[in-house]
């Protein structure tokens, strides 16, 4: 009788059922290279030789130089000197191939529409050519990491080679562009990634099948360290029944990987990990400290099966493959009271998509309808399994036999209804999830926001202590002002005015549903040292985010690079303090054990290359636009020194004050690095640090200081003829060319030249 009636609720429900956490886009939006409401074209024009030459060695990754444009009816792109060689694994040996394109081979940092690489995958199994391509879009609609993707027509060397769909790259580009940073480990797991615990060596985790690693790291390979790994690992399958939550939850992005598991099953995807423990990739989010789970290569769903199973009637709670083989992510979850309700109650939520006939199958039906004369055209098409026209159509609603055990919208329909048969949907606890919140010093504002959902009425709370003192409560407001984003978007937000100096302060996030369910996010309560200002006169001063000429590392490597000025009048140490693209982890990296003078310059070569030595940062600079900061010791709770938010960069222009330490950024054509940004500055020093103004001589008349002061301006002959107070810019009468003397009060006197009179 339950599951009628849950079927019944859905089907009244599912008309207007999106929550507001689920109306959110993790993902950037499709741009032109991925735009979906047409089919662009993509030319390839390559040696004849070495296309001949590519077929025949189909196992090779061997790159070669072509020339790639892009049209999608209104602009044409062009660009040459792209790396093209095939991809994938059992598609090699098909008639139909699949290629990869690099942006970045041959032309190092280059990206075409803000990505470096992107895969033509042919989708010769799946005669419908759609099904990917809906599971994509369904991970996006979930705000769930996955690539974007879009339907073209393949041209290479002018000769039509057919429809494919074109599928974003994962690599560090995509973990910036969805989690806000690219330091992180990133596995490509591919069989037989069960993520079995082999033991606490993480050298044991580079175990390799078929000649290549089955938890593959694709960036930081310099350091090629797998402790992080290790450490998710062992606390999947070693923490006990009773911390399993909140111990995985500190370690992974627990309940996206439930919208995943559930979205997983729901479109019968038995490539990925729960089933043959292959295709997905794991991102170590430095925001939270935590793993994300990321979906790869999902063309063996919605009906297609090589393994003689029946995916569409298979149980959503016992889905993982039988006999001694360990699936652990999938098996704990499921077992775990709590969050198997969480996966359930996701699982029932995605449901509602598949039951949207007016919509979902809509769209279906208007991607078919729009690629139909491109499939009708592809010379490849046919040439696997015999597929004609006829097929492709009946595809979307019949079996075809062989491993098409479905039509597409057939097996929708009937994973839906059994699912819901099998549904155990039970009241759950509040989901609460991205803990976002600042380091205030003494004196600021206190803010957090989090992430907040309930399959009922729920409430939202902050909870703090000060100094051990009595536990203090705030409703946190999903209002649109409490530094919570949108009113009505999932995010909750509370602030806290008037932090004093030297508190420790303790706090986390709970929700409360309408049954007295409570949720505590995080387990254990964050802790921060609140400090007074740092009062450390430490600058970022400088940056080079795209180094391609300007300078050179000990290694004759143009790496980026950031320069940190010392405007104090004392010598700093720097080996307590950090540098970090990632305000959510300002203990990044350690600087060096170096004292740097007054006036001098520390320069930091962001290579994420740390086996270099002390001088370089385990990550790099975003030429796209990113923050960068300098953070205390930890006892200070990393209090704030000095940061600054870019935006995009040119390469080998870089971006600093306009002079040392002041507050004016501008671009330079001429990079200073290590040296002062204005190399005829005026320096004055002074017990609060080093004064420059600048220009001189003065240009267009007008004087910067880097920091507010006042002043006197002299003729030769000691009349004032200029005076401001308390001033960072000052434009200066008419005056005569010639030699003055800037009186700075305090801080003594200079000479400045103006070099013509000013009308």
């Amino acid at each position: 009788m339950k599951r009628i009636l849950l079927y019944f609720l859905l089907l009244i429900w599912f008309s207007f059922w999106i929550s507001p956490s689920m109306a959110q886009h993790l993902n950037p939006p499709a741009g032109k290279l991925f735009c979906d409401t047409l089919v662009p074209r993509i030319d390839i024009f390559i040696h004849p030789d070495t296309l001949q030459w590519l077929y025949e060695n189909v196992e090779s990754n061997q790159e070669f130089h072509a020339l790639f444009i892009f049209s999608d009816g209104s602009d044409t792109d062009t660009l040459g000197d792209i790396g093209f060689r095939l991809r994938g694994n059992t598609s090699r040996y098909s008639a139909k191939k699949s290629f990869k394109v690099s942006f970045n081979t041959f032309v190092p940092g280059r990206k075409f529409e803000g990505v470096e690489k992107i895969n033509l995958n042919g989708e010769h199994n799946d005669p419908s050519v759609i099904r990917a391509k809906l599971c994509w879009d369904l991970l996006d609609e979930f705000s769930l990491p996955g690539a974007r993707s879009n339907h073209v027509r393949l041209f290479i060397n002018n000769n039509y080679y057919g429809l494919y769909l074109n599928v974003e790259h994962i690599d560090e580009e995509f973990a910036m562009s969805r989690f806000g940073n690219q330091g992180g480990n990133l596995f490509k797991c591919l069989w037989p990634a069960d993520l079995d615990y082999l033991g606490n060596n993480p050298n044991l985790y580079k175990l390799e099948s078929n000649g290549r690693r089955a938890y593959d790291l694709k960036t930081n390979t310099a350091a090629d360290d797998y402790t992080d790994i290790a450490h998710f690992i062992d606390v999947l399958n070693n923490s006990s029944a009773q911390n399993f939550f909140c111990e995985t939850e500190d370690v992974l992005n627990i309940y996206a990987y439930a919208r995943i598991a559930a979205l997983d099953i729901l479109t019968g995807n038995w490539d990925g990990y729960i089933y043959n423990k292959n295709n997905f990739y794991l991102y170590h989010n430095q925001t939270g400290d935590r793993f994300e789970y990321i979906p790869y290569d999902l063309d063996n769903t919605l009906g297609i099966d090589w393994l003689d199973r029946d995916w569409a009637t298979r149980d959503i709670y016992d889905w993982e493959q039988h006999g001694d083989q360990k699936r652990p992510l999938y098996t704990r979850l499921i077992d775990d009271e709590r969050l198997r309700d969480v996966f359930s109650f996701y699982l029932h939520r995605i449901a509602y998509r598949f039951a949207d006939t007016g919509s979902f199958t809509a769209r279906i039906l208007e991607i078919r309808d729009m690629i139909k004369p491109f499939v009708q055209d592809d010379p490849y098409y046919p040439l696997d399994y015999g597929y004609s026209i006829d097929d492709f159509m009946n595809s979307y609603y019949n079996p075809l036999g062989g491993h098409v055990k479905y039509g597409l919208l057939e097996y929708m329909q009937l994973r839906m209804n059994t699912a819901l048969q099998q549904l155990d949907l039970n009241d759950i606890f509040p989901v609460i999830y991205d803990l976002k919140y600042n380091y205030p010093q003494a004196g600021e504002e206190f803010w957090v926001t989090a992430h907040g959902e309930d399959d009922g009425t729920f409430t939202m709370q902050l909870i703090y202590l000060l100094n051990g003192g009595p536990t203090q409560t705030l409703e946190m407001a999903d209002d649109g002002q409490h530094h919570d984003g949108e009113a009505g978007d999932g995010i909750y937000g509370a602030l806290v005015s008037d932090i004093p100096a030297f508190a420790q302060l303790e706090f986390y996030v709970s929700g409360t549903d309408n049954y007295g369910k409570t949720t505590h996010y995080p387990c254990d309560p964050v802790t921060l040292n609140i400090t007074s200002p740092a009062g450390h006169h430490l600058f970022i001063n400088e940056i080079l985010a795209g180094n391609s000429s300007v300078n050179q590392d000990e290694y004759g490597e143009y790496d980026d690079w950031v320069e940190i000025y010392n405007g104090e009048n004392t010598e700093v140490w720097m080996g307590n303090k950090y540098l970090s693209d990632n305000f959510d982890n300002p203990a990044k990296f350690k600087l060096p054990d170096v004292m740097l003078g007054p006036g001098q310059f520390l320069l930091i070569w962001t290579d994420d290359d740390a086996n270099q030595g002390m001088y370089h940062a385990p990550f790099k600079l975003e030429i796209n636009g990113e923050e960068i900061g300098i953070f205390d010791a930890p006892e200070t709770g990393h209090a704030v020194i000095d940061t600054i938010t870019f935006g995009p960069q040119q390469t080998d222009i870089s971006f600093g004050r306009a002079s040392d330490g002041s507050d004016q950024w501008v671009f330079f054509d001429h990079p200073t690095p290590g040296s002062s940004n204005h190399l005829n500055d005026i320096r004055f020093p002074g017990t609060q640090g080093v004064l420059n103004v600048f220009p001189n001589p003065v240009a267009d008349g007008i004087l910067y200081f880097s920091r507010k002061a006042s002043f006197e301006l002299l003729a030769p002959d000691g009349r004032m003829v200029a005076a401001g107070q308390n001033t960072e810019k000052y434009a200066l009468p008419n005056l005569p060319a010639g030699i003055y003397i800037l009186n700075i009060e305090g801080r003594g006197r200079s000479k400045i030249v103006i070099p013509k009179s000013i009308f």
